[in-house]
């Protein structure tokens, strides 16, 4: 089970008498750093893997030439690994 880090923030909030243990809100903050770390080492794969792989100018093409399709497919491509990560962090 993942531990949220809004809702340990939420629990210790609200926690009034019982309070919450420091370790627990240390491991969701560790937690979500890790994730967000996994996250951007994906993200920055990806884009690696999809700038060799193809045969002309990711930058050229969207910047210079204006490529709108292009543009959406890396957005659509972005989209995806967040999803990911995303569900990987939720549980």
């Amino acid at each position: 089970m993942t531990i949220n880090a809004l809702e340990l923030l939420a629990q210790a909030t609200n926690a009034g008498a019982e309070g919450l243990s420091v370790s627990a809100l240390v491991r969701g903050v560790v937690g979500s750093l890790v994730y967000s770390t996994v996250g951007l080492v994906m993200f920055a794969i990806a884009f690696f893997i999809i700038n060799k792989t193809v045969p002309f100018s990711i930058r050229k093409e969207i910047e210079d030439d204006q490529n709108t399709s292009l543009g959406i497919v890396i957005a659509a491509v972005i989209i995806g690994i967040a999803m990911i990560v995303s569900a990987a962090v939720h549980g």
